[in-house]
């Protein structure tokens, strides 16, 4: 254990934190997230609620603010201008544990997809909530 550090952020989970780099992209997956099929890496909390887990990182990850979407979920098929509730719920957690309190903005379910090829890791949670996903872009600690 350490001190100061969520319990939610296992060995693993603090390992890829620490090796991205400004710019990358972690995505927060649900349990239906084809995770493995298009990740370069996984790392897995099972049993854990994407909210959960997003309160645990943005404690430690900035945002980044060098771009206008560090934060994107997936759009609702059929329905793009929904709000699913887990996605209300990722924007409250945000706008109370961000450094940078963005506005969440979304993709397209494919686009969602090919974007989260391209991460540098995929956190496949245990959220059964439709729509639990999310991409946040890292961003960086000023001196």
């Amino acid at each position: 254990m350490l001190r100061g550090i969520n319990p939610l952020l296992s060995p693993d989970l603090l390992h890829a934190l620490r090796a991205m780099g400004h710019g990358d992209d972690l995505v927060i997956a649900d349990a239906n997230f084809p995770a493995t099929s298009n990740a370069k890496r996984v790392v897995r909390l099972d049993g854990i609620s994407a909210t959960a887990a997003l309160e645990a990182i943005l404690q430690v990850m900035p945002l980044d603010t060098f771009v206008p979407d560090p934060a994107l979920t997936m759009q609702v098929v059929g329905n793009p201008s929904e709000t699913p509730p887990v996605v209300a719920e990722f924007q409250e957690i945000i706008d109370r544990t961000a450094d940078n309190r963005a506005e969440i903005s979304s993709l397209e379910r494919n686009e969602f997809y090919l974007r989260s090829m391209t991460s540098f890791v995929i956190l496949q949670t245990g959220e059964t909530r439709l729509y639990g996903n999310i991409i946040l872009k890292k961003g960086v600690i000023g001196s």
